[in-house]
């Protein structure tokens, strides 16, 4: 629906009754899950629908750069930022519609996304399980399709709204609408920059649905947790244990979770590589290609555990990078590129990254 055009009147009555105030040299490292100590030129932050004719009327998008900011859980920033940092904290859950078999529930884009998975199992809606304890808000999710343990955000999702900062309107966006991939979605592409996610649909079901539980750490987990009937909230708690088992608190040690994507090979090189490495791991994803593990890949090459400075690879998970506590952005992609090249020297394979690099760089392209 477009937002009504501001007259004079209209603008005051939201500048009194819903006021936004930018700051300058904002610092953000409380803002960023890798604790990076970067600052924002500028900073606003909103926090209602209202105040969106007012961030267009005060924001001069055209004419200066800047980034939307959620969980900020899938960032590296390489320096500070030198334009408006916007951070989106719209909050709020809803139930859209329902009937016997689902239930349509809202949630607006700054909530955050493992309490709303826990609030989805906790009212019996599934669905959403497997995804537990991924960090960020809702609003980002559709950007990165997140996934897990073999579901993906596509599975259930059913719509968005989005601010079209060009037009000032709001506009819907089904399935099709958002180009849906692996870690990929028309927001994080084409449309990168011309959207601000405000909220998010999803199509949750209210009886018992087919459980994803096929990977072997999860059905190891179900089993110790001795349950004679498995339920959603069974599957959220191994996944859980899983999670905290191997993956860094950010609020303890800095991370943006996986760094890098599982690549997806064509099936006649994965054949190649199997034969000179019969434990690589593989997963069918379509006829022709086949996923395989990057955090197995950088393993076997002895990146897990390394750091430099305080920039360093997880003990316990190759595929996360940390931050030790004084890392620059900078040295964590000196690390990441380090690892790129390693990969594809020794097997051909060129790791894209899954979080989003903030800066100017070479790497990684």
């Amino acid at each position: 629906m477009p937002m009504e055009s501001s007259s004079p009147s209209n603008f005051l009555h939201f500048m009194t009754q819903f006021p936004l105030e930018v700051k300058q040299d904002v610092s953000l490292k409380t803002l960023n899950t890798f604790g990076l100590p970067v600052k924002a030129a500028q900073y606003v932050r909103f926090s209602q629908i209202e105040q969106i004719p007012l961030l267009i009327e005060m924001v001069s998008f055209d004419q200066q750069p800047f980034l939307i900011l959620g969980g900020g859980s899938n960032l590296l920033f390489l320096d500070d930022y030198p334009g408006l940092v916007i951070k989106n904290d719209l909050k709020g859950i809803s139930i859209e519609r329902q009937n016997q078999s689902h239930v349509y529930l809202k949630a607006m884009a700054g909530e955050n996304w493992e309490k709303f998975v826990e609030y989805c199992v906790e009212h019996g809606w599934g669905g959403l399980e497997n995804l537990t304890l991924i960090p960020g808000n809702v609003g980002t999710g559709p950007m990165q399709n997140i996934g897990a343990y073999g579901v993906e955000l596509k599975d259930t999702f059913h719509s968005l709204e989005a601010l079209d900062i060009a037009s000032g309107q709001i506009k819907t966006f089904y399935g099709e609408d958002c180009r849906f991939g692996y870690r990929e979605s028309y927001f994080k592409k084409e449309g990168k920059g011309k959207f601000i996610i405000l909220s998010v649909v999803f199509k949750l079901t209210r009886k018992d649905h087919d459980l994803k539980t096929s990977y072997g750490p999860v059905q190891k987990e179900l089993q110790e947790l001795k349950t004679s009937q498995v339920g959603i909230k069974d599957v959220m708690t191994a996944i859980n244990r899983i999670r905290r088992s191997k993956l860094p608190d950010p609020q303890v040690l800095g991370n943006a979770g996986s760094f890098f994507k599982n690549p997806v090979l064509p099936q006649q090189q994965f054949q190649q590589l199997a034969e000179r490495y019969p434990d690589i791991p593989g997963y069918q994803t379509q006829s022709t290609m086949v996923k395989t593990s990057a955090a197995w890949l950088i393993d076997q090459l002895g990146w897990k555990g390394y750091r430099q400075g305080d920039a360093g690879v997880h003990k316990k998970q190759a595929l996360v990078l940390v931050n030790y506590g004084n890392a620059k952005g900078s040295e964590i992609m000196d690390l990441a590129y380090n690892i790129q090249k390693s990969v594809f020297e020794n097997y051909g394979i060129n790791l894209e990254p899954e979080v989003n690099i903030v800066g100017k760089t070479n790497y990684l392209d």
